[in-house]
């Protein structure tokens, strides 16, 4: 009988947060420094040893082959 008083108590108090101070938040009492930004490396490369990358057939890839003419 007991069980169901107790129960019926807490059906009638309703439910509620803890308030203990075991269950508070801790205050935080500094706030931590905002983060840092990576450094950037900025390498300057010489140019290649044999020049630049320069194919033979660059004008044929390019080609542009004549229109045909429509019929009329």
């Amino acid at each position: 009988m007991e069980v169901v008083e107790r129960a019926t108590e807490m059906a009638e108090e309703g439910c509620t947060t803890p308030r203990s101070r075991m269950y508070r938040i801790p205050v935080a009492s500094v706030c931590p420094p905002p983060p840092r930004k990576k450094l950037m490396v900025v390498r300057k490369r010489d140019p290649p040893r044999n020049g630049y990358f320069q194919p033979p057939d660059l004008e044929t890839l390019f080609y542009a082959q004549p229109r045909r003419k429509a019929c009329a």
